[in-house]
């Protein structure tokens, strides 16, 4: 008989709703429940926090709020919890979590997965020359956190050893799945076809309601945001799994939304890296089998490369953003003479003091569509605008003197000011800095029951051989006497973040449309068209499994997450940018 195990995903980031995890429990009839935590500057600022209290450095609202709220009911109901929560302190979570459960008079056995921490290891890294996966840039002088992305093994051993909840340090996201699967089934470590599809289960439900109607093109098919449910896997042995949600809830789960998400931040479908199996995701095809359920078949697998990825962080100065509202004609204008005056200003305060200048400044007009549409814009004559002018420094005192000479913009210069509220407050500058490791280096580590031991983890792989070409797809060319409309009557799309590199998924809503969207959505013509945003090239990678396109468009964020001084430093919007592109369709298309 096919045992059928259900996983639900809980939480996408820290700061996720407090709702999903108690709603699966109650109503998702869940056997594992998995939560993601942790961003590149969740790491730094779980890093600050210990440093001020060693009993700090984890998601602390994993204890205090979720867990509170369901532990007596995990426990009833024989539920398995896996969570990277721990941050840089695990211990120290699942200290906070027993003593929650001795709180609560529920017996609990936790484990605890360490060993990403590789700071011990920089003298070793310098004497190697590592470089930046993105920019190959040399190591800076003084890092702040610097962990390696562990994979699934040491969860699977966890969850073999007995253990009810697994808290993790930094991990693969999606670990906390294919960790919960290769237990659940016995998947041996190198059964690369069942890891791959338990990669892209968990790539699914990593980032929490994005698999259930969240950032769905079209929106307002999506009912009743309020209550959206979070999102549940029906698992089988043989890799294959169906994507829904409670019932009862909002959202929306139907093959166009759950398409969005596989195409989610992947760069090269073809070589998905991950610690524990190289994804292929090409051929992988999505079926509606009822309503609110998408069966998913189709990864294909390869060995694992013989690196660990390892993000690591570092203090690049000080950042400062001020905003402010404009009313009035000319809005725009007047936004944008206010923020160069700002500028103007505080440049010459600094200069009077002997400061060093601003690192990087930049100014935007939120409203008026120039900073997002750029070329693209409709609305540079909006009669409201918000002004939005960021700046970097190596002194903290320069971004308060920069703070302190926002709000005299609304008496001096421009009618139609307001919106001041209080002086923005400096906040250090972090960067990522992306970097492989030898797995040989790392040693996961498993405590549980008193005991401490190594997971073994295979190492020395050969490198991950270059992909084979994709199987040809058809592309044509409009002709000239065609109508056009925009991107959004023929595709979904999806956009997020790689580091400083922007990745836009888009789906054909009809597949013998994808022939003519091939045909004009070419890397040149998408660079044109997001060529106000994208400093590096555009490459375009084919999933015919599900109709789709992949573009990974590089140093397309401005540096990218706390790097960047853009309103959308994660490419959020770079999706929906793309989609009023103007396209050639045949006439009577429809």
């Amino acid at each position: 008989m096919d045992k059928t195990i259900r996983i639900g995903g809980a939480s996408g980031f820290w700061g996720d709703s407090s709702v999903g995890a108690p709603q699966l429990v109650a109503h998702g009839d869940v056997d594992y429940l998995v939560f993601d935590y942790l961003a590149e500057l969740t790491m730094s600022i779980l890093a600050a926090a210990r440093a001020k209290d060693a009993s700090l450095g984890y998601a602390t609202d994993f204890v205090q709020v979720t867990m509170k709220t369901i532990l007596r009911e995990v426990a009833r109901r024989g539920i398995r919890v896996i969570s990277n929560a721990g941050g840089v302190n695990p211990q120290a979570c699942a200290q906070a979590l027993q003593a929650l459960a001795a709180e609560q008079g529920v017996p609990l056995q936790v484990a605890v997965v360490t060993g990403d921490d590789v700071l011990p290891l920089l003298p070793q890294l310098r004497e190697h020359g590592v470089r930046e996966l993105q920019s190959g840039a040399a190591l800076p002088e003084r890092l702040l956190t610097a962990n390696a992305y562990l994979g699934a093994l040491p969860i699977r051993d966890a969850l073999a050893a007995g253990a009810q909840v697994v808290i993790t340090g930094r991990c693969v996201d999606s670990a906390v799945t294919l960790g919960a699967l290769m237990h659940a089934f016995a998947w041996r470590e190198d059964d690369w076809d069942r890891l791959a599809q338990g990669s892209l289960a968990g790539h699914l439900i990593e980032c929490g309601c994005q698999a259930t109607g969240g950032l769905h093109t079209d929106w307002e098919q999506v009912p009743d945001w309020a209550h959206i449910g979070y999102p549940v896997l029906e698992c089988h042995g043989d890799g294959s799994f169906v994507v829904t949600k409670p019932n009862g809830t909002g959202g929306l789960v139907n093959t166009a939304v759950v398409a969005e998400q596989v195409l989610y931040e992947i760069g090269d479908p073809r070589r998905y890296l991950l610690p524990d199996v190289t994804c292929d995701f090409t051929q992988v095809q999505l079926e509606q089998v009822g309503e609110q359920r998408v069966r998913v078949r189709g990864a294909r697998g390869l060995p694992p490369g013989p690196h660990y990825k390892v993000s690591a962080t570092w203090q690049d100065g000080w950042r400062c953003t001020g905003q402010l509202t404009i009313v009035g004609f000319d809005a725009a204008r007047k936004a944008q003479r206010t923020g160069e005056a700002i500028l103007a200003r505080t440049r010459e305060l600094i200069a009077q003091r002997r400061w060093l200048p601003f690192t990087r400044t930049h100014i935007e007009v939120l409203g008026s569509e120039l900073a997002n549409y750029g070329p693209h814009a409709r609305t540079q004559d909006v009669r409201e605008a918000v002004l939005q002018v960021g700046v970097m420094h190596p002194q903290r005192e320069a971004l308060e003197l920069f703070a302190r000479e926002i709000a005299p913009a609304g008496t001096s210069w421009s009618p139609g000011t307001t919106g001041a509220g209080g002086r923005p407050s400096p906040a250090p500058c972090i960067r990522q800095f992306a970097f492989l490791i030898d797995k040989g280096f790392v040693q996961p580590q498993l405590q549980f029951a008193g005991e401490v031991r190594a997971v073994r983890v295979p190492s020395g792989q050969p490198p991950v051989p270059p992909p084979d070409a994709t199987p040809a797809v058809d592309a044509i060319l409009p002709r000239p006497d065609w109508p056009q409309v925009p991107l959004l009557q023929l595709a979904w799309a999806r956009s997020g973040d790689k580091g400083d590199h922007s990745n836009v998924g888009v789906i054909a809503r009809r597949p013998e449309w994808l022939p003519w969207l091939r045909g004009q959505l070419t890397p040149e013509r998408v660079k044109e068209w997001l060529g106000h945003l994208v400093r590096g090239q555009v490459e375009r990678f084919d999933l015919p499994g599900l109709h789709a396109m992949n573009f990974l468009c590089t140093e397309a964020l401005d540096g990218g997450g706390m790097a960047s001084l853009r309103n959308d430093p994660l490419g959020k919007g770079m999706g929906q940018i793309l989609l009023a592109m103007p396209v050639a369709v045949p006439p009577g298309w429809r």
